[in-house]
């Protein structure tokens, strides 16, 4: 186990959770989860029980610019980040996990509909309902990003998930076999999620749990040196944010 303290994020209905898994025999064998309505506050919480070194976020970090000029019939995809480009390809089934980010000036946009426009005329593909549901989380976790002080990185779980197993998982994470699968992997990897986890576990559901501790799992790796970015090197856009999943 690493002996590094880290933090790893993912967004629920009322706000954020955070799984941070012992740092080292000494700290006793099961994560502790936080939870606050916002990232920053959550981060703090985190470091007032010792300063997390790496945060590793379940949530797209770094926005595409996208082309003036895209239209329906044209050539879709010329907005995507590669970062999720490359993460469906290698979740095989499980790609639909992996929504495209949204360009810049779609999340900046007053309503869904206007958000599709906005970015089928600059990418020639339109915006899920999910992607552009996570907007305001999504521009949160961007602001803090420049000013946190530490190293932050973006995960996606399903991703981590694959490494852990060695291949993308056949069940969904909503299903019974898919959850205890993956908190069984978790588990064998050093992240233990047990008990009710408090204010955490009562704000949070199964799926966000799983994926914060996934996101903690990679955070390890990341302080380690072991885990890799998707892109390798990370794309830059006009934000001037590295852009890559790491797992």
């Amino acid at each position: 186990m690493n002996d590094a303290r880290v933090l790893g994020v993912d967004g629920c209905r009322a706000g954020w959770i955070g799984v941070v898994p012992p740092a080292g025999p000494r700290h006793g064998g099961v994560a502790r989860a936080y939870f606050a309505p916002r990232v920053a506050d959550l981060v703090a919480l985190a470091d007032a029980d010792g300063e997390v070194a790496v945060v590793a976020v379940d949530m797209p970090i770094g926005l595409p610019d996208g082309h003036p000029g895209g239209h329906p019939g044209g050539p879709p995809g010329r907005g995507r980040r590669r970062a999720d480009v490359l993460a469906r390809a290698e979740l095989g089934p499980r790609w639909r996990s992996v929504f495209m980010t949204p360009v810049r000036a779609a999340l900046e946009a007053d309503d869904y509909a206007s958000a599709v426009a906005v970015n089928r005329s600059l990418t020639g593909e339109g915006v899920s309902r999910q992607a552009f549901g996570l907007k305001e989380k999504l521009l949160e976790v961007e602001r803090w990003v420049r000013e946190a002080g530490r190293r932050v990185v973006e995960i996606h779980p399903e991703l981590s998930f694959a490494r852990l197993a060695g291949a993308p998982l056949p069940h969904p994470k909503t299903t019974w076999a898919g959850a205890e699968r993956r908190r069984e992997l978790l588990a064998a990897a050093g992240v233990v999620l047990a008990g009710d986890l408090g204010r955490a576990g009562a704000a949070a559901g199964v799926d966000d749990v799983l994926d914060a501790g996934a996101a903690a799992w990679t955070a390890l790796r990341v302080a380690s040196g072991q885990a890799r970015p998707l892109p390798d090197p990370p794309e830059v856009f006009s934000d001037g944010i590295p852009c890559a999943i790491w797992a």
